[in-house]
């Protein structure tokens, strides 16, 4: 009786598990019944991220809480969170520093000579990547030593002095855009990802070389050229050592030599310094912000198709 009874049960069970058109459900897999597990190395990956996350944003934080502090509040609490916001820190140090006029300046500096170094990049290595020049090993090969070569301070200084272009903006300009670094190798290793076919339909077209390469493909390499433009626009921005050799009228300064002409009268304000800190570094941010999802799509694509 009792095997009658426990052989019964699941067939009643089931029965009763069944839909109002008498069709049976599909079994369930036992797995999905198992509690799921988070694993170790994802739970590791998330830890590492956090780790760099807190190492980059607490510098960042401790700036802004310190630039809206008062200067009192400041050497009576370093580390406490601000109690009484002084915004007017960022107006008087823009108005006591002069940053209005230094900002025109690197802004200036930055667009031509990133712009100029982006271009460069795109003529030197579309047509290293394609092969239409000779040696194209040797190419590859000057494009990475130019990464590990050290910086000419004295010759760029001879060159422009010889060229009458010391203390102008044009001289200190060419010489930023001529930094073009690891451009020339994004764009040889991102044109990969396009497919030859399209050289070869614009040429039967007959589309002119020149009027390809700076009218079709910019379209085509955007996130790559966004790319190298906003490394270019990096290395210009914080720029202080060449600008101070080329550049003694301070009338022409970039903003770095405007922050450590204030660094220098302002010492001991440390709520006017951060807060000019922040002024200097807010449009490079602000860049960075509205131009990451070409930074993502140019490492992604390079890597994928390059």
């Amino acid at each position: 009786m009792s095997n009658q009874a426990v052989s019964k049960e699941p067939a009643e069970g089931t029965a009763a598990r069944r839909d109002s058109g008498g069709r049976r459900p599909e079994p369930t897999p036992a797995h999905e019944h198992r509690p799921r597990r988070f694993p170790l190395g994802r739970l590791l990956s998330y830890l590492a991220v956090l780790v760099v996350m807190v190492l980059y944003l607490f510098p960042l934080l401790f700036l802004l809480n310190t630039a809206l502090k008062s200067n009192a509040e400041f050497f009576s609490n370093p580390l406490g969170m601000v109690k009484h916001l002084a915004i007017n820190n960022f107006s008087q140090a823009w108005r006591q520093g002069n940053f209005g006029a230094y900002m025109l300046n690197s802004i200036l500096y930055t667009a031509v000579a990133a712009g100029l170094g982006t271009f460069i990049s795109l003529l030197v290595g579309f047509p290293v990547s394609r092969g239409y020049l000779k040696h194209t090993k040797l190419w590859y090969g000057l494009f990475v030593a130019m990464l590990f070569l050290p910086n000419s301070l004295v010759t760029q200084f001879q060159l422009v002095l010889r060229l009458n272009l010391y203390d102008t903006r044009l001289g200190y300009m060419l010489m930023m855009a001529a930094g073009v670094g690891v451009g020339p190798l994004l764009v040889a290793g991102y044109v990969k990802s396009v497919p030859v076919e399209l050289d070869e339909a614009a040429a039967l077209d007959g589309v002119g070389y020149l009027r390809y390469l700076f009218g079709f493909l910019p379209a085509l390499l955007k996130p790559v050229l966004s790319t190298i433009f906003i490394l270019q626009a990096i290395g210009v921005w914080n720029d202080i050592i060449l600008a101070t050799i080329l550049l003694p009228d301070q009338t022409k300064s970039p903003v770095t030599l405007g922050l450590f002409a204030f660094q220098g009268t302002y010492t001991s304000q440390w709520s006017l310094l951060s807060a000019a800190t922040i002024i200097v570094a807010a449009p490079l941010l602000v860049a960075y912000v509205f131009l990451q999802r070409y930074l993502v799509a140019s490492v992604v694509g390079g890597a994928v198709k390059g």
